[in-house]
């Protein structure tokens, strides 16, 4: 995909947002004063040789409907900063740690060195308030991908610090234009400040939903497209705790991509997206004036998210064949040789005693104690095969949930044994959806699959990537109350 190209690019149209907001990640300004108004497409900054900086400080962030600004915490001077790599090209990236918390980068669904995957006590120390840490990788793959925090993350997480990262590859095709979609609810209380970003109640449940539902920051914003025109539309589901199932209201799509990977587009009815999952879709726009609604359908009536209002004379008639993207060359897994393994995942019983482990040893030979990590939670609500990531207390930590010989191929079946969905999350590796019982869906590849009440999901994937990775659940209250755990690929 090239969208730099023609008279309607997406570089052309973000270039007089980019230049209203003056965004700049690499110099961040006084957080007094009133924040941006904000534009219906993100401003975008291209990762080149000299890297950037993002640091993560604490700035006024006006939200729709809001008499006064939040204290929200993000990566320079607005929310959701998108960063544009291109595949197998040097990708640097400085964290200035300005909150007052410590804090890290995950780098969600790259298969990129463990050393950058930026789990603090895991795959690295934290950085702390006033330092700094360098990820420095090569993204593999192209795709829609995003990055977040991995501790305190439902406080971090829920205030806004989060960004997206897209990685083109050269041989893409050219869309009429490229629209990003970023989804977030926001849990915002009558007196205009957060309210409590875990409950719980809610961390019990489904999640404790936000009421102040955005779309690249705005409610349901009005976005121009061209006319007749075949566009990439981008969606990322951002909320912690949200599912949702989207769908297309007046034109055709097709789903083109899932968590940034390509698949043989078919038809979009609906897409089920829980929390940090991607869709890609081809859209062929309507003609000019005409209205086309991006909804949310689970629920208990249809959610406008936004509106792509279709502007010009049409570029294309006749019928509508999807471009394809480019299809990566994953490793395939061996399933005929490999052993399943089956995780449930449930609620957590009483906090189990674990034996005792050898420290974690960091990818940079230093070890670590897994009880140093101050990112642990006050309670344990949920587990993985029983076994919880362990609360404030414990005196022992778990032991990997599995361990892979390096190539080995990692074949896994989840199985849901509670009332509510989980979105599973495995962290340096594309796995490959195998099979679902309750909510249908192709074989496709992924790096988040949502796992129904009393379901049962089949994935698969070669361990070729030598580290330490988590494996949790990505509705975060889930995560920071136990379900959680790491496992090895040797």
């Amino acid at each position: 995909m090239n969208s730099h190209a023609g008279p309607v690019s997406r570089r052309t149209l973000l270039a007089g947002a980019a230049a209203l907001t003056a965004v700049s990640l690499t110099r961040c300004e006084s957080i007094s004063g009133a924040a941006p108004a904000f534009s219906t497409r993100l401003p975008e900054t291209a990762l080149n040789a000299d890297g950037l900086t993002l640091e993560a400080a604490e700035r006024p962030l006006s939200l729709p409907g809001n008499v006064t600004s939040v204290p929200a915490w993000i990566y320079g001077d607005t929310p959701f900063p998108v960063l544009r790599a291109r595949a197998g090209e040097r990708a640097r990236i400085r964290l200035v740690n300005r909150l007052s918390e410590h804090t890290t980068i995950h780098w969600h669904g790259l298969r990129i060195p463990n050393a950058m995957d930026g789990v603090p006590y895991v795959t690295q120390l934290p950085v702390l308030p006033g330092e700094e840490f360098s990820y420095d990788f090569v993204p593999p793959d192209p795709g829609l991908f995003f990055f977040h925090p991995h501790c305190n993350t439902a406080e971090q997480f829920g205030r806004g610090l989060a960004g997206i990262l897209i990685v083109d590859a050269p041989d893409e095709p050219v869309f009429d234009d490229d629209v990003l979609c970023v989804l977030k609810d926001w849990r915002v209380g009558a007196d205009g400040g957060f309210l409590p970003f875990l409950t719980v109640e809610g961390a019990g449940r489904a999640g404790t939903f936000g009421d102040l539902r955005t779309t690249n920051l705005l409610v349901a914003p009005e976005i121009d497209v061209p006319a007749g025109a075949n566009i990439r539309l981008r969606i990322v589901n951002l909320d912690p705790t949200r599912n949702g199932e989207i769908a297309i209201e007046g034109a055709e799509a097709f789903v083109i991509a899932i968590d940034g990977n390509a698949v043989t587009p078919f038809p979009l009815a609906s897409w089920r997206l829980g929390p940090a999952m991607r869709v890609e879709l081809a859209v062929r726009t309507a003609q000019d004036g005409a209205r086309m609604r991006l909804l949310d359908y689970f629920a208990p009536q249809p959610v406008p998210l936004a509106t792509l209002v279709a502007r010009g004379t049409a570029r294309h008639t006749g019928v509508f064949a999807p471009l394809r993207l480019r299809a990566d060359h994953l490793p395939e897994p061996d399933i005929a040789n490999a052993t399943l393994r089956e995780m449930t995942l449930t609620a957590s019983a009483v906090a189990t005693a674990y034996p005792d482990i050898a420290p974690i040893i960091l990818p940079d030979g230093r070890s670590i104690n897994l009880l140093d990590s101050l990112c642990v939670s006050p309670q344990t609500l949920w587990a993985i095969d029983g076994q919880t990531w362990p609360e404030q207390g414990h005196q022992n930590t778990p032991p990997p949930i599995l361990r892979f010989a390096r190539g080995e191929t990692a074949y896994i079946e989840f199985f849901n044994g509670s009332r509510f969905p989980h979105p599973m999350h495995l962290h340096g590796h594309t796995f490959k959806v195998l099979s679902a019982n309750t909510l249908p869906r192709p074989v496709h590849w992924a790096d988040t699959v949502l796992v129904m009440p009393d379901e049962r999901v089949r994935i698969a994937f070669v361990a070729d990537n030598p580290g330490n990775w988590m494996l949790h659940c990505h509705i975060i209250e889930h995560q920071d109350t136990g379900m959680m755990a790491w496992f090895e690929v040797a």
